[in-house]
């Protein structure tokens, strides 16, 4: 699952060259800003099938919150 998370990632930063960890937050991506994080949540939530609430999207804080919550709604 965290490689299907890379790829968008990736796709929604337009920058193949972003290694992903569980750690990996904003910080960590020049391109993960304000903006981009609404797409990233958005290209989220159409390939896994879910809907994240506002109170879970302002909680995370990096890449493996971002997956606990898709796992939890699988």
């Amino acid at each position: 699952m965290i490689k299907r998370l890379e790829e968008l990632i990736k796709e929604t930063f337009d920058n193949e060259d972003v290694v992903i960890t569980l750690d990996t937050n904003a910080a960590d991506i020049e391109e993960w800003d304000s903006l981009s994080h609404v797409y990233l949540i958005v290209a989220i939530e159409k390939e896994f099938d879910i809907k994240f609430n506002s109170s879970e999207i302002q909680k995370f804080k990096n890449v493996g919150e971002i997956l606990e919550c898709i796992e939890s709604k699988l």
